[in-house]
């Protein structure tokens, strides 16, 4: 693969990174939110609500703590998605950066 090539694939994944580790962020920022919720609603003796839309209606603990706690999984599932994707990345940028190093050594 030419050297430029081998820049624009560069470019290529360093985008796709920077893309994944905004996703990333948010699902770790949906994950705190959801273990903090969790709890709150163990921790409480008072009647849970949920807001759905513009209002807030009254739920189940046991339901809503079910919903929570799938939704926990389901964020944790993600991001262990994201980590490996992540990992073949940024192995991928490094073996081009250090092909492309030599090559520019060898030039």
């Amino acid at each position: 693969m030419p050297s430029q090539e081998k820049i624009q694939e560069i470019q290529f994944l360093e985008q796709n990174l920077q893309n994944l580790l905004l996703q990333k962020q948010a699902f770790q920022i949906e994950l705190t939110e959801t273990a903090s919720a969790l709890k709150e609603i163990e921790a409480s003796t008072e009647d849970i609500f949920k807001i759905i839309g513009q209002i807030m209606i009254k739920t189940d603990k046991k339901k809503m703590n079910a919903e929570l706690s799938e939704k926990q999984k389901f964020f944790e599932l993600r991001l262990k998605t994201i980590d490996k994707q992540e990992s073949i990345l940024t192995e991928k940028l490094e073996k081009l950066r250090d092909e492309l190093m030599k090559e520019m050594k060898t030039k």
